[in-house]
């Protein structure tokens, strides 16, 4: 978690609200979000996908990177970087043929506007 607040702090307190997590035993410490800057963590119910569905489609594009198989720890920071840097430049036809990245900066653009 510390490493989460240390990466969305900066960001805008209305970009960075709330976050949505599934059950992984990684999210245990979600209670330090709020103490750390102020934003709610919510869980997705238990055998409920569809109130993950951007989780899952982003989960399956990210296995084209790291395989099931893959140990994450031992992916380095660099590494991981780089795959999301793929993964947020590639344009989706959901986003009008626009990327993850140029939307989050639009949307950011408004809020600091």
């Amino acid at each position: 978690m510390n490493k989460l607040i240390t990466l969305l702090s900066p960001l805008p307190f209305e970009a960075r609200q709330s976050i949505t997590f599934d059950r992984g035993f990684e999210f245990a410490l979600w209670r330090e979000l709020d103490k750390g800057m102020g934003t709610k963590a919510w869980f997705c119910d238990p055998s409920a996908p569809w109130q993950k569905g951007s989780v899952e489609n982003m989960n399956k594009r990210a296995r084209r990177y790291l395989p099931r198989t893959t140990p994450v720890l031992s992916v380095s920071d660099q590494e991981m970087k780089a795959i999301c840097d793929n993964l947020n430049s590639t344009p989706r036809k959901c986003l009008g043929y626009r990327t993850p990245s140029e939307v989050f900066r639009e949307n950011l653009q408004r809020l600091e506007g």
